[in-house]
């Protein structure tokens, strides 16, 4: 045992390493937190998420097990893709131009019968009874709800489609920065 006085340098170099120790172990559990909630695993990502320095993310044995989460959810994902379950981005922006379309068509058609109801109501109150313009006033307000839950559910079509067009286009944007980085790194080596 020995009783050498420690330095001010060996206090420095031991908090160091334990800081060290300490950041590497986070880094590592959010990578593993980040895959478990399925959020893209980025380097820039998953420095930020942990808190810690970008260099610290490309250090040896934090990079290799980044590189390995990146790697397993690209072919997660490219398996997802060949089974047909993602559409692509192209895709959801063609469905939501669509519904756009459509529901600039239905708007139109429910503008077009409110106007031809409203003709119709008053020509049918110089010819009908009470009770026949009840009936039909009945008829056209079911309708007009009908007509008013179908545009209801084609709004909502359109916002999940905006939804997973954004969440596309994230993805997008992470496997093109990752492939960025995969290069400089490719190029460096």
């Amino acid at each position: 045992m020995s009783n050498a006085k420690r330095t001010p340098g060996d206090v420095l170099r031991e908090t160091r390493k334990k800081d060290s120790k300490t950041k590497r172990a986070k880094v590592l559990a959010t990578v593993d937190a980040m895959k478990a909630k399925g959020e893209p695993v980025t380097f820039l990502a998953v420095a930020r998420t942990a808190g810690v320095s970008r260099w610290l993310v490309y250090a040896e044995g934090v990079r290799e097990h980044i590189e390995a989460a990146m790697r397993s959810q690209t072919k997660a994902d490219r398996r997802t893709k060949q089974a047909g379950r993602d559409a692509s981005p192209a895709s959801l922006a063609t469905d939501l131009a669509l519904v756009r379309e459509e529901n600039k068509a239905l708007r139109d058609e429910r503008d077009r019968l409110k106007k031809a109801v409203q003709r119709s109501l008053g020509a049918q109150l110089d010819q009908a009874g009470t009770k026949e313009l009840t009936e039909r006033v009945s008829e056209l307000l079911a309708a007009v709800e009908r007509i008013t839950l179908e545009r209801d559910e084609i709004r909502g079509e359109r916002d999940e489609l905006k939804h997973k067009l954004t969440e596309t286009e994230d993805d997008l944007a992470a496997a093109r920065e990752a492939g960025k980085r995969m290069l400089k790194q490719i190029n460096r080596t």
